[in-house]
């Protein structure tokens, strides 16, 4: 090569740097800006920016100094923590391949996934280490680290070749690591929970996570002064990219609980006078129901989202007038755009009550139909976007990239209908979508009517299999304390509603409905839960 073309590539490469916006370059520049200001709680460990940097910083030197390269697959199975806050910044300064994992999934499952994604690196905490242990089979690991533990932690002996992350990054350096990493490096592979045999590994590069964190920050309103409760599992893409990643981007302080629960909850919110809670609408629920929900000091609460499911209407109008303080956001999305897509802003609460509002910042959204045309407004189809967002495709797997992208405009497999004013209607999953006697029937249209009944705590629609009707609308409900509900009651209350072909032709009352950790109700068990219901 010349010493003109070497030239060039030298400078090519000092301008990339320059101009980079990648995930670790987004937390060095919160610290420069406030490093004394408060960052991180976890439990009772408290970190300013300039220390939560410093601490990456340690981790990722480790990391480096024992072998780990950039582009490797490294997995991440732990209940909330501070290290997982760290271990997720720190791999993206290395250029590593971050890969949560859900702490509920089956060895078998955590088996899928190691292998699939060729993973090389393990990190967990020791409740979940046996378990990525056992799912390892025959796959080449090099690196095994343990995090969440003290300094005087001692080993247990199936863990003997993992070592402790809080001591090998001990007296490592605190400059800041620089990596060849670019925009378009690939940051996460997140993998979705979906309904097929296997989950897809969702490829998320840099650049995508860092225009959707500009989306969630002007189209939330977040702000550096935000006080935001992290309680949702950071392994999922809601609370780990929509929220903890846009409140260090802005530099507002942020406190990780290790649970979702209302109580815990309810106590931070009044301990750290906290502004901004995110929660899916059966947390929502959750916390309304709670003894604790009247007797707690919650005024400092100014910004209340939620998503993952649809908010019930009866819910959100008895949340706005128990929460007079606060403004409500409707977050829509899905993992593959980083994952969100579209918001419903506050003065549209009630006046668009039910629909997920319209596309974000850097997002565009259309509504097609089966051969992606755009449909007229006020029709049901599918609702696609453009955005810079989007995943770079799903790992391994070109074929079902190419279906998810056709027309150069991501598939959402979400129904829904655009108003004249440009707002979406969420209608369904197209999988959720009942199918009764040859006509179609959006199981939330349901949900809505008997969510209307006193008495109604949580329901949810499916449609499961029937030798007339094809698929028998069925509803489960969980009943609130003292309710004298019946399935009677329901039927009639939905005859008074909806037309005849949309009523349940079957009802069930349970004590809870099954949720997966973000607090998505998982309808696929309850249609095998319920499956043989018409043959009884």
């Amino acid at each position: 090569m010349s010493t003109q073309a070497n030239e060039n590539v030298e400078l090519s490469k000092l301008l990339e740097r320059a101009r980079r916006n990648a995930l670790g370059d987004l937390l060095a520049r919160t610290r420069d800006r406030t490093p004394e200001k408060f960052a991180i709680r976890y439990e009772d460990k408290r970190l300013t920016y300039a220390e939560l940097d410093n601490l990456v910083n340690q981790t990722a030197h480790a990391f480096l100094e024992k072998g780990m390269k950039k582009g490797e697959m490294v997995t991440v199975m732990s209940k909330n923590s501070l290290d997982f806050v760290v271990v997720n910044f720190a791999l993206a300064r290395i250029g590593a391949v971050m890969i949560p994992i859900n702490y509920m999934l089956t060895g078998e499952d955590v088996r899928y996934i190691i292998e699939h994604a060729e993973v090389t690196g393990f990190i967990a905490s020791e409740e979940y280490a046996p378990v990525l242990e056992g799912a390892k089979g025959n796959a080449p690991i090099a690196h095994k680290y343990l995090i969440d533990l003290p300094d005087t932690y001692e080993s247990r002996e199936e863990l003997a070749s993992w070592e402790q992350l809080s001591l090998i990054r001990v007296g490592k350096s605190t400059d800041f690591v620089e990596a060849e990493i670019s925009d378009e490096t690939l940051a996460h592979v997140l993998y979705t929970s979906g309904t097929e045999s296997r989950p897809k590994g969702v490829m998320l590069s840099h650049k995508s996570l860092i225009s959707e964190y500009v989306s969630c920050v002007i189209d939330g309103k977040m702000e550096e002064r935000d006080v935001a409760i992290h309680a949702l599992p950071l392994y999922h893409s809601a609370q780990l990219h929509v929220f903890l990643g846009p409140s260090i981007y802005v530099g507002s302080s942020g406190i990780i609980l290790g649970t979702a629960s209302p109580e815990v909850i309810l106590k931070t919110i009044e301990e750290e006078a906290a502004t901004l809670l995110f929660a899916p609408p059966t947390v929502w629920i959750g916390l309304l129901r709670h003894p604790d929900f009247d007797k707690r000091d919650l005024s400092s609460l100014e910004k209340c989202y939620y998503g993952a499911a649809i908010m019930p209407r009866e819910i959100l109008k008895e949340l706005a007038e128990r929460l007079p303080n606060a403004k409500f956001w409707n977050f829509y999305g899905q993992t593959e755009v980083a994952p969100l897509a579209t918001a419903l802003q506050p003065d549209d609460q009630l006046r668009k009550i039910g629909s997920a509002g319209k596309a974000t910042l850097n997002v565009q959204t259309r509504i097609v139909d089966d051969q992606d045309n755009e449909v007229p407004r006020g029709e049901i189809g599918e609702i696609v976007h453009r955005t810079p967002h989007t995943m770079k495709g799903y790992l391994h797997d070109p074929k079902k990239t190419a279906e998810a992208f056709r027309g150069g405009w991501f598939h959402s497999g979400d129904l829904g209908v655009m108003d004249d004013e440009g707002y979406i209607t969420i209608i369904d999953r197209k999988k959720d979508m009942i199918n009764t006697g040859g006509v179609n029937v959006s199981s939330r249209e349901v949900e809505e009517t008997i969510y209307q009944l006193d008495g109604v705590s949580e329901v949810a629609v499916v449609g499961i299999p029937d030798a007339y009707w094809i698929e028998a609308v069925t509803a489960i409900i969980v009943p609130k304390d003292g309710s004298s509900l019946t399935k009677e009651v329901v039927i009639e209350f939905c005859k008074s509603k909806l037309s005849t072909f949309k009523v349940p032709k079957y009802v069930d009352f349970a004590d809870t409905l099954p949720k997966n950790p973000s607090g998505k109700v998982l309808k696929r068990s309850l249609r095998e839960r319920y499956e043989g219901l018409s043959a009884e």
